[in-house]
């Protein structure tokens, strides 16, 4: 029995002849089957390509605005249009936020005042170890009660502000003002209807101060 000689010019022969018999049913003429310039590139490749070097581009074949695929948006998407033109926030996130600037800043503020009386009170015989313990409780004991009062002042005004958004359905400064107005009377009304009107009072006015504020920084800062 004799064995053939094994030969790969045969077999890629008929490998070659059976891609051209493929690419004749796709209507592909054997000359541009051959030719690698058939299949796009450009000059800038051509030239690498005679200099003997040749960077490989996989997309330039998909003729696709890949760069698009990753210059993703970072403006948030909404899925209704109505969401897309309202500039403000929700009222779940207008309670978060109030009443998270307001416990921060007023235990920020309370912790302040703990340390001046921490500093006043000590004595000069005090040692190291009785002077931290001091600081530590005082700034802990203002920090936390003044945190509470701003906290819960927020989280009525976030409420309000809400409330008159949804009723009016219109968002401005009135419902700003208002809010402020309704939180300085809530907080004060347990101490008497007087004193629930000048709180009233002053809390319109800061609301209003602030507003304004904002609005005459707007030309100048983009907020």
């Amino acid at each position: 029995m004799t064995r053939r000689p094994f030969t790969s010019g045969g077999r890629f022969s008929r490998s070659l002849s059976s891609a051209s018999r493929f690419a004749g049913t796709l209507g592909i003429p054997r000359a541009q089957m051959a030719d690698p310039s058939a299949f796009g590139g450009n000059d800038a490749d051509r030239s690498r390509e005679s200099s003997g070097r040749r960077l490989y581009n996989p997309y330039q074949d998909l003729q696709i605005p890949y760069r698009t695929l990753y210059d993703l948006p970072t403006s948030p998407e909404f899925l209704f249009e109505e969401e897309s033109r309202t500039q403000r926030r929700s009222w779940g996130e207008n309670l978060t936020y109030y009443t998270g600037i307001g416990y921060l800043a007023g235990s920020t503020a309370g912790a302040s005042v703990g340390l001046r009386h921490a500093f006043l009170s000590s004595e000069p015989g005090d040692t190291t170890k009785i002077r931290i313990n001091r600081i530590l409780n005082s700034c802990g004991q203002d920090g936390r009660r003044i945190g509470n009062r701003v906290g819960v002042i927020g989280l009525m005004y976030a409420g309000l502000e809400s409330g008159m958004v949804a009723v009016r359905d219109t968002d401005d400064w009135v419902n700003s003002v208002v809010a402020g107005l309704g939180t300085g009377a809530l907080f004060k009304a347990a101490n008497g209807p007087r004193s629930a009107a000048i709180a009233g009072a002053i809390g319109g006015l800061m609301v209003g101060a602030a507003v304004a504020g904002k609005q005459a920084l707007k030309r100048y800062v983009p907020i």
